[in-house]
């Protein structure tokens, strides 16, 4: 099975997001919305939810009209397709090729690889405004086949953006993509863990702890159920982690 976590820049106005939702249907396993980030996360399973929520959001988001602090090249702005159970990362290339064609011959909309030996996604967001002719009010979106991450973010027990900068700089490395964002009136390290099972939720928490007081962590989507059985049971809790909100608890409850 191929599981994707689509990130949509969308995450204000409930009418999209119960769209996009009702166009993933029984494969939605997750959804999570952020109105500061002007985002949100819809993991599913299979590819045939992943093309219809991308045609309900390209018909629904105009990049025009958009802001929010998480940075974004798309209206349906990253689509990885991930191996979980039976299928390969070979499945995943398969998928994420088709998509590609798929998406500019039917929608007129750029797919920009990352990833896989190709450019890394943020080196793709830089390097895309100078490259590209974008779909004009859905720009265009970055495509992977992957390995499973984690998407990670931990609060600062300050309202102060440079200290969560200095901590994301300090902090990304080869396994961790690391930005220090404003959100709200709370400030977040807001991360990808592309190796969780080398440096996993409880390795980023206790980096950022090194540098600045925490004040909470969120997971953000769903959890390898390896990467959670590799975190102490005790710290689940401070980690926003729990055995239903794992990817394979999830496909468990649809099959059922």
């Amino acid at each position: 099975m191929l599981v994707s976590a689509v990130n949509i820049s969308e995450g204000r106005r409930p009418a999209v997001l119960a769209r996009l939702a009702t166009a993933a249907g029984e494969a939605l396993l997750d959804a999570h919305h952020d109105p500061y980030h002007h985002r949100s996360v819809l993991t599913v399973a299979g590819e045939d939810a992943v093309r219809a929520i991308t045609i309900e959001g390209v018909a629904s988001i105009d990049l025009r009209r958009h802001s929010g602090v998480h940075p974004r090249l798309g209206a349906v702005d990253v689509v990885p397709f991930v191996p979980y159970g039976d299928s390969t990362i070979d499945d995943a290339r398969v998928a994420r090729d088709a998509f590609v064609t798929w998406s500019g011959a039917d929608l007129a909309l750029p797919a920009l690889v990352y990833g896989d030996d190709a450019r890394s996604l943020p080196e793709v967001r830089r390097r895309a405004r100078f490259e590209l002719l974008p779909h004009p009010t859905a720009g265009a979106v970055c495509v992977s086949a992957r390995l499973p991450l984690v998407a990670f973010n931990v609060w600062l027990a300050t309202d102060d953006v440079a200290v969560a900068r200095r901590v994301a700089s300090e902090v990304r490395s080869p396994m961790v993509r690391a930005l220090g964002l404003p959100v709200g009136v709370r400030v977040q390290v807001s991360m990808n863990l592309v190796d969780p099972l080398q440096f996993g939720p409880a390795d980023a928490y206790d980096a950022v702890a090194e540098r600045a007081e925490v004040g909470g962590t969120e997971l953000v989507g769903l959890v390898p159920d390896a990467v959670l059985r590799s975190v102490p049971r005790e710290r689940w809790d401070e980690l926003d982690l729990d055995a239903g909100r794992t990817v394979e608890a999830r496909l468990g409850g649809r099959d059922r």
